[in-house]
C-alpha cells in the first residue's frame, strides 16, 4: 500500500503546488507547459517505450490529439478552480469525474450496471451538487465567479477518462500512450505561450520553469506510483481505485481546511462525506 499513499500524496501535492502559485507569483500557464517537458522527459526515462507502436495504422491518434489538447487546458481549469474554490473541493470534483466514465461504461462499453454502483453514481451526483454549493452569495473568488470551476474539472476529467479508455481498448502500451499524449500535451501548451507571448508581453521566468519541473516530477509520481499500486496488488484492483480515490478526497480535506484554513459550509461538508461514500460504493460495487 506505500505505493498507493505516495500516489495519493502526489495528486495532492499538485494541488497544494497550484495552490501556492499566486502566493509565489509563478505563472500558472507557463508552469504547467514546463510540467509536460518533465513528464515526457521522465516517461522515456522511466518507462522507456517503443514508439514503433505508434506508427501503425490501429494506433489511436484520435485520442491522443484529444488527451493531448485537453490535458493542458483542464489542468489551467484545475488551477483556477484551486484558487477559486479550494483543494478540498477540486479534488473531491476531480475525483468524482469517475461518475462520468463509469456512466460511460454502462452506456458505451456494454459494462452490466449493478446495485450497488447505481447508488453510488446517485450519491456522486448529490455530492457533486453540495460540493459546489455556493457558501458566499457574492461574485468573489468563493462566490459566483468560482463555484463553476468545480464543475468544469469534474466534466474534464470525466472526458479524460473516457478518451483514456478508448485508448486503452485500442491495445496501445500504457508507456506508448503516456509518451505520445504527453508530447502532444507539451505541443499545446508551447502553443497557448507563444500566443500569450505575442498577444500579452508575457515573459518566461526561471521561477517559472523551477516550479513547472516541481509540478511535473508530481504529476509523473502520482501515476508511477498509482500504477506499481497495481502491479504490487493485481489481485486487489478494487482496494487500489477506493484507496486512491478515498484517500485524495481526505488528505485534500485535510491539507486544504487545515494548511490553508479553506471555509466550507455545513452543505458541502455533507457533500464530502457523501464523496467519500459514493466511491466506496463504486470501488465495492
Amino acid at each position: 500500500m506505500i505505493y498507493v499513499l505516495m500516489a495519493v500524496a502526489c495528486s495532492v501535492l499538485v494541488s497544494v503546488l497550484l495552490k501556492l502559485a499566486r502566493r509565489l507569483e509563478v505563472d500558472v500557464g507557463q508552469a504547467i507547459a514546463w510540467n509536460y517537458l518533465a513528464t515526457s522527459v521522465l516517461t522515456s526515462l522511466v518507462f522507456h517505450p517503443s514508439l514503433a507502436v505508434l506508427r501503425s495504422a490501429q494506433a489511436p491518434w484520435l485520442g491522443f490529439v484529444g488527451l493531448g489538447l485537453l490535458l493542458p487546458l483542464i489542468f489551467l481549469a484545475l488551477a483556477a478552480s484551486v484558487r477559486s474554490a479550494g483543494i478540498v473541493r477540486t479534488d473531491a470534483a476531480q475525483r468524482l469525474s469517475l461518475l462520468i466514465s463509469l456512466l460511460a461504461a454502462f452506456l458505451l462499453f456494454g459494462e452490466s450496471l449493478t446495485a450497488a454502483k447505481g447508488a453510488g453514481v446517485a450519491l456522486g451526483l448529490l455530492a457533486l451538487l453540495c460540493m459546489v454549493w455556493r457558501a458566499t452569495p457574492n461574485g468573489g473568488e468563493n462566490g459566483a465567479l468560482g463555484w463553476h470551476w468545480p464543475l468544469v474539472v469534474f466534466a474534464g476529467f470525466g472526458v479524460i477518462d473516457i478518451l483514456f479508455k478508448l485508448v486503452a481498448r485500442a491495445g496501445t502500451p500504457f508507456a506508448a500512450s503516456l509518451q505520445a499524449m504527453f508530447a502532444l500535451a507539451l505541443v499545446v501548451s508551447v502553443i497557448l505561450l507563444l500566443w500569450r507571448r505575442w498577444h500579452d508581453r508575457t515573459f518566461f521566468t526561471l521561477r517559472d520553469a523551477v516550479a513547472g519541473l516541481l509540478l511535473g516530477l508530481a504529476n509523473f509520481g502520482n501515476i508511477v506510483f498509482y500504477v506499481r499500486g497495481h502491479q504490487a496488488l493485481p489481485d486487489h484492483p478494487s482496494l487500489v481505485f477506493a484507496s486512491m480515490n478515498l484517500g485524495v478526497v481526505a488528505l485534500g480535506a485535510v491539507v486544504g481546511t487545515v494548511g490553508f484554513r479553506e471555509r466550507l459550509s455545513a452543505v458541502n461538508v455533507i457533500g464530502l462525506v457523501l464523496a467519500l461514500g459514493a466511491i466506496g460504493l463504486i470501488a465495492w460495487g
